[in-house]
């Protein structure tokens, strides 16, 4: 399915899953609809898997800054605006 949102055109696809016919009754006595709850749980998945490699990228920026000194930054960064 390809939907236009906001002037962009987005692809769709289904993903389907398979409970228990218990849980399919419980979900309509309680009026939860799955599609919503499933499509919640996976962008709530997918933001913190994101930031989980953000926080072990920055960490590994982190590790590699910290072998310049302050005096050395300082330095290039002078020398930098100079050279314009």
């Amino acid at each position: 399915m390809i939907v236009l949102l906001g002037g962009i055109l987005r692809k769709y696809v289904t993903i389907s899953v398979k409970v228990p016919i218990e849980v399919k009754e419980k979900l309509e006595k309680y009026g939860i609809k799955p599609s919503e709850l499933l499509k919640r749980a996976i962008y709530e998945e997918l933001r913190r898997r994101e930031a989980e490699e953000l926080e072990r990228e920055v960490s590994e920026l982190k590790d590699l800054l910290n072998k310049f000194s302050s005096e050395f930054v300082v330095r290039s960064i002078r020398e930098d605006r100079e050279s314009r």
